[in-house]
């Protein structure tokens, strides 16, 4: 894990001394797994499943640091942002999302995150990159970490954009990224929380939208791209 150093705040505690830490993730099974993993080492202080439930609830708890789902159905981990860092900009927010696209990880840290990391992560690193993010560092899996230094040293201003890409929803981008590494139907549905026959629609949805025919043409598009 890539880790840029900045000045401790040493206010970032509960009274106890455990982080107090707010979760934002649209799977229930997922935010209590995260719940049950980091155990004691943090105060859970809250969670919520949609971007109004999370400026609405961050705002009453005023948590150290909350870990972001990136994409969800209103809106996402980018909205929380938008909504939250300037009327709370004590709050610190760390993304935790099974997407380790380059526009996803720069979106996010543009937006205001400190740190991105991938759910792959173990819960010592997770706690580790909680408190470092409390304590004012910049944290991110170490695949990701190029991502953002090559954008905001190559081209610190520009937009990531792409048209056809920009076409997908967030959860479409999901599955293409799992399908494009190979999984099957039934291990994208286990990955993302969601039925086979979900899976089955977007694929389709990508196809269309896209152009093709098959899930080999996608894997091609998606690797020219680097989003596998």
């Amino acid at each position: 894990m890539i880790m840029a150093e900045h000045g401790p705040d040493e206010g970032a505690q509960a009274r106890d001394g455990r982080l107090r830490v707010f979760l934002v993730d649209d799977h229930a099974m997922f935010r209590a797994g995260v719940r049950a993993e980091l155990g004691g080492r943090v105060e859970v202080v809250g969670e919520a499943s949609t971007v109004a439930e999370a400026v609405s609830r961050i705002a009453a708890t005023q948590p150290d640091v909350v870990l972001l789902d990136v994409h969800m159905p209103d809106g996402g981990g980018r909205a929380v942002l938008d909504a939250m860092r300037r009327s709370h900009p004590q709050v610190r927010f760390l993304a935790l999302s099974v997407s380790d696209a380059a526009e996803d990880v720069i979106g996010l840290i543009r937006a205001g995150a400190r740190g991105y990391v991938t759910k792959t992560i173990s819960p010592d690193e997770l706690t580790d990159a909680i408190r470092r993010v409390a304590e004012g560092d910049a944290v991110f899996s170490p695949r990701l970490a190029g991502f953002v230094l090559d954008a905001f040293a190559a081209r610190p201003d520009a937009p990531v954009a792409d048209p056809e890409l920009d076409q997908l929803t967030n959860r479409e981008r999901e599955v293409l990224r799992l399908l494009a590494r190979g999984y099957a139907y039934k291990e994208i549905a286990k990955e993302l929380f969601i039925s086979i026959k979900t899976v089955e629609t977007h694929v389709s949805n990508v196809l269309r939208k896209l152009q093709m025919s098959n899930r080999y043409e996608l894997s091609r598009w998606a690797a020219d791209r680097r989003l596998v």
